[in-house]
């Protein structure tokens, strides 16, 4: 947890009223219910891990505005997805996101994993103007939106 090895840092949890009425609590953690869709609270940084693969294009660009919106000049979304390969190699790493790829395309109404191109179009239609993507481990990255 972000909160518990920097203590300077104070955490928001956004999410449904159902889902935050079961929330433990957890120390710099301030659990808010709310739709992201709707707003996101203002933040210097907006950590999404795992949330944009749920989605079609159309619903990451409306979270992506929420969070440019609730952001200050400069601030950041910290997103942490797979992100899928141009060209497929036979290596675990990549059968690994193929296959997350058809699990979110079955599971969900629109979500799917993303080319590096496509979540920085994302980014493009949300307004942010800078974008990195860096790997961290098997097939996940960190990317970088900056306001």
């Amino acid at each position: 947890m972000i909160t518990s090895r920097h203590p300077h840092i104070k955490g928001i949890n956004l999410d449904l009223p159902h889902v935050i009425s079961g929330a433990q609590p957890l120390p710099g953690v301030q659990h808010v219910s709310g739709d992201m869709f709707e707003a996101v609270p203002s933040g210097d940084a907006i950590f999404l891990k795992w949330i944009l693969h749920d989605w079609t294009d159309e619903h990451c660009v409306k979270l992506l505005k929420n969070c440019w919106k609730a952001l200050p000049e400069k601030g950041k979304v910290i997103v942490m997805e797979c992100i899928l390969p141009p060209l497929p190699e036979a290596t675990p790493r990549d059968q690994y996101i193929y296959q997350l790829d058809i699990c979110m395309l079955t599971y969900t109404i629109g979500g799917k994993e993303r080319t590096k191109q496509e979540f920085q179009a994302l980014a493009m239609d949300a307004e942010f103007t800078g974008f990195k993507a860096l790997p961290v481990f098997a097939g996940t990255c960190v990317m970088e939106l900056t306001k």
